[in-house]
């Protein structure tokens, strides 16, 4: 079994903010596989179900982001899994909107939930940064990702959480580079399909 975690804070207030696309992969994950309903659990939600061949639990802590290792840290814990065996969904701001990469360890660069893990488990987790841009001006980030996704970025954000999930079978697996080039191919259809619905709208 392998633990998946999104990361993101609790409450109707946040959920469509860029700081929860961490909770919306997971969410979608959880729809698209049907897996067990929302329980509480480890200071957060966890449902049960499989990727393909894999085992996987799914949490969303509920412990607010910056201190989203406690719930990790202890679910982690429960299920006798090392850092390796944990796979953690955040927004990435140094990446541009609708960007994924895959990485395993290293620093925290700034994402207190990150920060936050690092300090439960260490920091020998994967991660899977999805990319939501900067504002371009350090005062402006932590509007930015406190912020609601606009309408304009429903564009991408819908294909990506469509993509991730239906492609988390090979996250879990361990296979993260077809992971992110079946993401990368989906999302680069998209761009074509709304390239040409502007030619269409141009031309008309």
């Amino acid at each position: 079994m392998v633990l998946m975690v999104g990361l993101g804070n609790p409450g109707p207030k946040y959920e469509g903010n860029r700081h929860n696309i961490g909770f919306m992969a997971i969410d979608a994950i959880a729809d698209l596989h049907r897996f067990s309903g929302w329980r509480s659990r480890f200071q957060g939600q966890v449902g049960e179900g499989s990727l393909g061949d894999t085992r996987a639990m799914l949490l969303k802590p509920m412990t607010w982001m910056n201190e989203s290792g406690r719930s990790v840290g202890e679910a982690m814990r429960w299920l006798k899994k090392t850092p390796g065996e944990v796979i953690v969904f955040y927004d990435e701001l140094d990446l541009a909107p609708g960007k994924v990469r895959v990485k395993t360890g290293g620093g925290a660069a700034g994402h207190n939930g990150i920060r936050s893990i690092i300090s439960h488990i260490g920091p020998d987790f994967k991660r899977v940064r999805l990319g939501i841009g900067h504002p371009g001006r350090k005062e402006q980030v932590q509007r930015h990702v406190l912020s609601d996704f606009s309408k304009a970025d429903k564009d991408w954000l819908g294909p990506l959480l469509v993509a991730v999930a239906d492609n988390a079978p090979r996250l879990a697996a361990g296979d993260d580079s077809t992971f992110m080039n079946r993401v990368a191919i989906a999302l680069g259809s998209q761009d074509k399909a709304d390239n040409g619905r502007a030619a269409g709208k141009a031309e008309s």
